[in-house]
């Protein structure tokens, strides 16, 4: 289980906020640039980064963000506002290594199997794609988080995988920023009812103590933001877990 160090923008700031609620964020004295740069100094190769003002419409970062990421070599799994194929496609043909998208596919039918279908013949595309299942006591929300669907949980991952996307951000929202322990068992029923999903952990991790539990499971990787910036977890730590979780990636 690999580690994927979290980065979120909100109003071109550092960001953390406590269960998706834009009300209750902390802003980190540190520029994205330089949080990017610290990570790369210290022997980080992936990196996960979040528009929160794209999750819900907003693309006033975003300009100014991408400048940011195309200078850096380190790998980067980005989300937030994908709305449509050709933004995927542009992301992936720009170096971008996985692109997440979670609203469009939750609320147009018709987007996950064209997107299926334009990388039909695109196999490592379909296979940077990542699904973001953002759930509160199991109902699937999205939107930044504001509104909820009607989906089932359990039936959205099978439609996801019968057009061929394997890989998926989970993240529970009752433990995101928290602090409190990740949602181990919402990732159990998951992997219990789908085990060949590629299954991407976030929200709650606290400490390394976490990610020793997490690690029991078949979990691909876990995105860790609060608890680096509050100093329970060190990118030193982080170095050195990776070192022994290239395989699992």
């Amino acid at each position: 289980m690999y580690i994927i160090p979290a980065i979120d923008i909100l109003d071109g700031k550092v960001v953390r906020l406590r269960e998706g609620d834009y009300n209750q964020k902390t802003e980190y004295d540190v520029s994205i640039a330089d949080m990017i740069e610290k990570y790369r100094s210290n022997g980080t190769d992936f990196i996960h980064i979040i528009d929160l003002n794209g999750a819900k419409g907003d693309f006033s970062n975003q300009k100014s963000l991408f400048e940011i990421i195309k200078k850096t070599e380190m790998r980067v799994q980005y989300g937030g506002g994908i709305r449509t194929i050709e933004q995927v496609t542009n992301l992936l043909d720009a170096g971008i290594h996985r692109v997440i998208v979670g609203t469009q596919a939750i609320t147009n039918p018709d987007f996950l199997p064209q997107l299926s279908e334009a990388f039909a013949k695109k196999n490592d595309y379909a296979n940077r794609i990542v699904i973001a299942i953002d759930v509160l006591d199991e109902v699937i929300k999205y939107s930044g988080w504001m509104e909820s669907s009607p989906i089932k949980l359990m039936d959205y991952v099978d439609k996801c995988l019968a057009l061929g996307f394997f890989r998926f951000l989970c993240t529970d929202i009752s433990k995101d920023g928290k602090l409190g322990g990740a949602a181990i068992e919402l990732y159990q029923k998951l992997l219990e009812h789908s085990p060949m999903i590629k299954l991407i952990a976030s929200g709650g991790v606290s400490s390394m103590d976490d990610i020793y539990e997490l690690a029991k499971y078949p979990i691909r990787s876990v995105v860790v933001g609060k608890a680096i910036y509050e100093n329970r977890i060190t990118i030193e730590e982080i170095k050195e877990w990776n070192l022994k979780a290239l395989s699992s990636i």
